[in-house]
């Protein structure tokens, strides 16, 4: 395991952490059994930064991590959590969430508090209520160590957040592929500069960067001299970045979590190569032109009044343009929102009122409701029933052989 130095106080953080909002699930819940035996098997090689969030997994995420990091493991990660900041009506509200999350994890410290996803008018609300006075307070009474951010809005107002206060770090999204979204790489230049750490959120776009390429990118990648799997070859370019502190990785396979650590041993700053640069940046370019949005499937827009499964009906809607499989694609489309997998009632693009509630709570700002409505038209045809029926079936042998995780 690589590690890189937080600017401000020194601590020396893994370059790959363990995000908990995607853990993996059985029957609805979290799988505890297993989800704990990754993040300690991650913790044991090295990683020692976990990050987590008031509303992950439905609040359940928090006290699981309390759970997962018994037995020792507390006292070898430096644990992230973030204050809900679209749920303060008034400064009393910070203290009572720090506190119950304090409760939540089994802490009697949170390493690195985050003021959550904010954008503009989100900070002006909480800076109204008193944000840096709580900060101030629970830095110097020691029930947080690091004050920082994570940012869901544009770049002149995440400049205008970090001149703001006296910052430790902060948390964006960045990859390949959003160079100039959000903070992007001008706004990971700004923080450094002014001395933050840098946490990164969304190195894989939600996943979407780690399954395998489409042709077009495919292709792209086949020149290498150095032959790497997708997920490498994106975790390495956000790595490559001196600037960057540590990347979040929503690992929730083993596979997965073996796969990051290996890359992480050896993704050093400024390893990859300028032809190799080039190459990503032509894979960037290449999957802009396929995807019809930019969904990260961070679940934000749920729940849907009207029962839509959104962030499920926009990755099916994408990969079918990214990977031109129309039956396969319409087929996964279904065995996702139906409810053939799991306990929840059907969730297809048609059911959309277009009451624009998910287009309030997206932060990345994406025109949902006149997506869905395209989703549905390419998606559900005159065989969504006869595709039901046929995962209904396909379902049925995989829970009689064991193989419902899928």
């Amino acid at each position: 395991m690589l590690y890189r130095k937080m600017p401000k106080n020194g601590d020396k953080l893994s370059i790959l952490g363990f995000g908990c909002m995607r853990l993996p699930m059985a029957d609805g819940e979290i799988d505890e059994d297993r989800a704990i035996g990754q993040v300690r098997n991650a913790i044991d090689a090295g990683v020692n930064y976990v990050d987590t969030a008031w509303p992950y997994h439905g609040g359940a995420s928090e006290p699981f991590v309390g759970r997962a990091l018994e037995d020792g493991y507390r006292e070898k990660v430096n644990l992230a959590t973030k204050l809900p900041s679209w749920m303060i009506e008034k400064r009393e509200d910070m203290d009572h969430y720090l506190s119950a999350q304090l409760t939540r994890l089994k802490t009697d410290h949170i390493d690195y508090y985050l003021v959550h996803a904010l954008d503009g008018d989100l900070w002006d609300s909480v800076a109204a209520k008193g944000v840096r006075e709580f900060l101030d307070a629970a830095k110097a009474d020691g029930r947080i160590k690091n004050a920082g951010f994570s940012f869901h809005g544009w770049l002149p107002d995440f400049k205008r957040i970090v001149d703001a206060y006296d910052w430790d770090f902060c948390q964006i999204q960045y990859n390949y592929l959003d160079q100039q979204f959000q903070a992007g790489t001008e706004g990971l230049q700004y923080a450094a500069g002014k001395g933050l750490g840098v946490i990164i959120m969304e190195p894989l776009r939600g996943g979407s960067l780690a399954q395998p390429a489409p042709p077009a990118v495919a292709a792209i990648w086949d020149e290498a001299a150095t032959r790497r799997p997708p997920v490498e070859w994106a975790l390495r370019w956000v790595w490559n970045h001196p600037e960057v502190t540590v990347v979040l990785s929503g690992m929730n396979d083993e596979e997965q979590v073996a796969q990051n650590l290996a890359i992480a041993d050896t993704a050093t700053a400024g390893a990859l190569s300028l032809a190799e640069l080039e190459m990503i940046d032509r894979a960037g370019a290449t999957y802009k032109e396929l995807m019809q949005i930019g969904c990260t499937g961070c679940g934000y827009c749920m729940p849907c009044p009207a029962g839509v499964q959104i962030p499920k009906c926009l990755d099916a809607y994408n990969k079918l343009h990214m990977f031109g499989d129309v039956e396969g694609s319409k087929f996964q489309y279904v065995v996702s929102v139906s409810g053939v997998i799991g306990a929840s009632d059907p969730g297809f693009a048609s059911q959309c009122v277009a009451c624009g509630e998910c287009k309030e709570k997206c932060p990345q700002h994406l025109p949902i409701p006149e997506t869905l409505e395209k989703v549905a038209a390419e998606m559900e045809d005159d065989r969504v029933e006869e595709r039901k029926a046929m995962a209904l079936k396909l379902f049925k042998v995989r829970a009689h052989e064991g193989l419902t995780n899928v």
